[in-house]
C-alpha cells in the first residue's frame, strides 16, 4: 500500500467504527464518556483557559488561512492532479475526523439523558400551555425585579469576562441529580470569529480540539449567560443541542445572579411561544399579551440583531448544520434546540412527583 493511501483508507475505518460504536451507547457512555472525556476534558481546559484570548480560533484562523493559499496555488492544476489533490484532502479530513471524535465528538453517542434520568419528553398541548404560563410569570417576576419597571429593557451591566466568572456559580448550584455535570477549569472564550459566526446564525460554539467555549460578543447581552451555560454544558460532555439547552437552562436558574435567571427564563419563554405556534398559527398570541413590554422589547432586540445578519451564508450554515446534526445522532437537526422544553416539562414531573 502507498503511503498516500493509508489516511483516505483510515477514514473510512474510523467512519466504520464509529457508526459501529454508535449501536453500542452502553459502551460509549462508560468508557468514554465518564472515563476517558472528563480527562481529556480537563487537561485541555486547564491549559487552554490559561489563555485570555480564544487560542482555538487563532488555530482555525491559520487553518483558514492555509487552505485558501492552497486552493489559490492548486487552482489551475487542480482537475489535472485531481486524483493526487483528493487523496490530500481526504487523508487531511481523516487527521480531523480521528481528533474530533478522540477530542469531544464520541459524546454524541452516548445515552441520551432523559433515558438516564427516566425522563418523558413528550409533552400534550395542555401541558405546554401550563409550562408556558410558569415560565412568562418567572420572566416577568425576575424582569421587574432586575427594573422595577414593566416597560424598560433588561440590560445586562457585566463585561462577558464577568459573565463567564460568574457561569461557575451555576453549575456548582446544580440539583444532585445533575451533579454529574459540574466542572472545574473554566475555559470560557469572547469568540475572535464573532462577526461570521453572526452571519452564520450561531450564538457560540464549543471548540472539539481546546475544549473552548465560544461565544459570540456581538450578540444582545441579556441572552449571554444562558449562551454560556449552553457551551459550558458542550464542554461537559454533551453533544446533544437540546440536552445543552436543559443543562444550560438548569445551571443558569440555579446561579445566584438575577440576569443568569432572566437569560434563562426568557429563552424558555420564546421556546414555549415557538412551540406553540406548531399546534397551530396564532396558538402564542394569547401568551404574548400576558409578557412584561419590557421583555418584549428584549425579544425584539434580539430578532433585529439576527435580521441584520440575514444573508445567504445565514441559509447555507443552517442547512450544513441542520445536516450535520441529524448526522450525529440528533434526527430533529437545529429543530432539536427547542426540543428541551420537552425535556424541562419532564425533569418538572419527576422532581415534583
Amino acid at each position: 500500500m502507498q503511503k498516500k493511501h493509508l489516511l483516505p483508507i483510515l477514514l473510512f475505518v474510523q467512519i466504520i467504527i464509529v457508526k459501529t460504536l454508535a449501536f453500542f451507547p452502553e459502551t460509549v457512555e462508560n468508557y468514554y464518556s465518564n472515563g476517558f472525556y472528563p480527562i481529556v476534558s480537563k487537561g485541555l481546559r486547564s491549559f487552554f483557559g490559561g489563555f485570555s484570548f480564544s487560542f482555538g480560533d487563532v488555530i482555525y484562523g491559520i487553518l483558514i488561512i492555509s487552505l485558501m493559499k492552497w486552493i489559490i496555488k492548486n487552482r489551475k492544476d487542480f482537475f489535472k492532479n485531481y486524483k493526487a489533490n483528493c487523496l490530500k484532502f481526504l487523508g487531511k479530513l481523516s487527521v480531523f475526523y480521528f481528533f474530533f471524535h478522540f477530542l469531544w465528538g464520541m459524546n454524541y453517542y452516548r445515552i441520551p439523558l432523559n433515558e438516564k434520568l427516566y425522563i418523558e419528553k413528550e409533552y400534550s398541548e395542555q401541558e405546554l400551555e401550563d409550562f408556558t404560563e410558569k415560565m412568562i410569570q418567572k420572566t416577568n417576576q425576575i424582569h421587574l425585579k432586575i427594573t422595577s419597571n414593566d416597560s424598560v429593557k433588561v440590560i445586562n451591566p457585566y463585561t462577558d469576562k464577568e459573565i463567564f466568572d460568574l457561569a461557575q456559580n451555576g453549575y456548582h448550584n446544580l440539583p444532585n441529580n445533575l451533579k454529574q455535570f459540574d466542572f472545574q477549569n473554566k475555559s470560557i472564550k469572547s469568540s475572535l470569529f464573532s462577526l461570521p459566526l453572526s452571519y452564520m446564525g450561531f450564538g457560540g460554539y464549543l471548540n472539539p480540539f481546546t475544549n473552548e467555549a465560544q461565544v459570540n460578543y456581538m450578540k444582545p447581552k441579556y441572552i449571554t449567560p444562558f449562551t454560556t451555560c449552553h457551551e459550558m454544558a458542550h464542554q461537559t460532555g454533551i453533544g446533544s443541542e437540546s440536552e445543552c439547552n436543559f443543562i444550560g437552562f438548569i445551571a443558569a436558574v440555579n446561579n445566584s445572579d438575577d440576569y443568569f435567571k432572566y437569560a434563562a427564563y426568557s429563552a424558555a419563554t420564546r421556546y414555549c411561544l415557538s412551540n406553540l405556534e406548531e399546534y397551530g398559527e396564532g396558538k402564542s398570541k394569547p401568551y404574548l399579551e400576558k409578557i412584561n413590554s419590557g421583555v418584549l422589547k428584549n425579544f425584539k432586540e434580539s430578532k433585529d440583531f439576527w435580521e441584520t445578519y440575514q444573508t445567504p451564508i445565514n441559509t447555507f450554515f443552517e442547512y450544513f448544520y441542520d445536516n450535520f446534526l441529524k448526522a450525529n445522532q440528533q434526527k430533529d437537526g437545529l429543530e432539536s434546540y427547542s426540543k428541551f422544553i420537552g425535556l424541562l416539562i419532564g425533569y418538572e414531573k419527576i422532581t415534583t412527583d
